[in-house]
């Protein structure tokens, strides 16, 4: 019996003869082996990467790409994008930076922003000269002024406008946020710079996490409210827009047009000769991984069929704190299996703790086997042992595949 592609399938993330593959290969021997289990494949990374460095190329973008570490940390991933040469890191801690240097990266390929600096991460900071500052707050200009007088920094502002997968994801908004500049106080921070002599040489802003295509109007008017502050400083030479590029999470999301993304920096930009940088993490590494899980306990409680799996918030926590959906697949799709509806439970003892709910899934029995999509940003990098439940395996595909 044929068996109609889902939505979220692809060449190289599918079903073939019934059974779930990522980057050519069966996830069912990775669960056997034991679960949880996340599975990235980097040749999905690299293409990633790769498509939105070419985006930008072919709008005539002179640009930089720094990987946002805090997503995905996996050593061999790391030494994979080392190796590919296509992307710096965008590190935001002390240990995020020291792990990028321990990876190979060098001091100049890496782009810092972090928010309520410590001393020790100025001192961190001194420790490594070469790497490019971007701060968010005029204390950290001070403070960074003292210790490293002379740095070429950044200045990340706050536009009052953001975008993300919903309200909690926006770094920017009507409400005030910890992020950045505001406006008002520019001026005093371009002062406070130049007080320590500091040059600022780049401007930097993160609108949020998860904006998609009906969100490119907002990156236009962020565009539009920084320009003021470029043509005041012409000394400034660099504009890195962060990162925040979404990934549709269900089949009712608007796919985003990276053409239309790259015309819109573009149009701001090429004008002014200025040099772009980005931050891709979660784009890069999203829809490249899946965490495999085993159904535990499957049992009606009040009208609702719960699924209960051996992983859950402490392992990957995007739905619990984010509402950011997950994608639920069988390993083993079997053809004319009754769909039933489901909530998907993790096995932390929280309320919250749900992976997934009142979603559609062939019928599932105890034992199956499960895998969570687009899993494969902030699982293992923001895991914690709550419950002491945090022990979880990690697969690198595809990692000697270099263009």
């Amino acid at each position: 019996m044929r068996i109609d592609r889902l939505w979220w399938e692809r060449d190289d993330r599918c079903y073939r003869d019934g059974r779930l593959q990522l980057g050519g290969s069966d996830l069912a021997p990775f669960a056997q082996a034991g679960t949880p289990a996340f599975v990235y494949d980097a040749a999905r990374v690299r293409d990633n990467l790769l498509r939105l460095r070419a985006a930008l190329d072919a709008a005539g973008v002179a640009h930089d790409a720094f990987y946002a570490v805090k997503a995905n940390r996996f050593p061999p991933l790391i030494r994979y994008l080392k190796a590919l040469g296509r992307c710096g890191i965008d590190a935001c801690s002390p240990a995020e930076l020291r792990y990028a240097r321990e990876h190979g990266f060098e001091e100049h390929e890496i782009s810092y922003t972090g928010t309520s600096v410590s001393e020790s991460d100025i001192e961190c900071l001194h420790e490594h000269p070469r790497v490019h500052v971007n701060c968010d707050a005029l204390s950290t200009i001070r403070r960074l002024g003292r210790r490293c007088p002379g740095r070429g920094i950044g200045l990340r502002v706050n536009p009052g406008l953001g975008a993300g997968y919903n309200d909690r994801l926006r770094y920017a908004g009507a409400k005030p946020t910890k992020f950045g500049i505001y406006p008002d106080r520019f001026e005093e921070a371009i002062r406070t710079a130049g007080d320590a002599g500091m040059e600022v040489d780049t401007l930097h802003f993160h609108v949020g996490s998860g904006y998609l295509g009906d969100a490119l109007e907002v990156l236009d008017e962020v565009l539009e409210r920084v320009g003021p502050m470029l043509d005041a400083h012409p000394e400034i030479r660099t504009l890195n827009v962060g990162g925040g590029l979404g990934l549709r999470l269900t089949e009712s999301d608007a796919p985003i047009d990276l053409g239309r993304w790259a015309e819109t920096v573009a149009r701001h930009t090429v004008r002014r000769g200025l040099r772009v940088q980005i931050e891709p993490g979660d784009y890069l590494v999203k829809d490249a991984g899946a965490l495999l899980v085993r159904v535990n306990t499957v049992e009606n409680k009040a009208g609702t069929r719960f699924v209960g799996v051996d992983a859950g918030l402490g392992i990957q926590n995007l739905p619990a704190y984010y509402q950011t959906p997950l994608i639920v697949a069988p390993l083993v799709r079997r053809a004319g299996a009754p769909l039933e509806r489901v909530t998907i439970a993790g096995n932390i003892n929280e309320a919250i703790d749900l992976l997934a709910e009142d979603i559609e899934l062939p019928a599932v029995a105890e034992g199956d086997l499960l895998a969570l999509l687009n899993a494969g940003g902030y699982g293992s990098s923001a895991a914690s042992n709550h419950c002491m439940r945090g022990e979880f395996r990690e697969f690198l595909l595809n990692h000697e595949d270099l263009p």
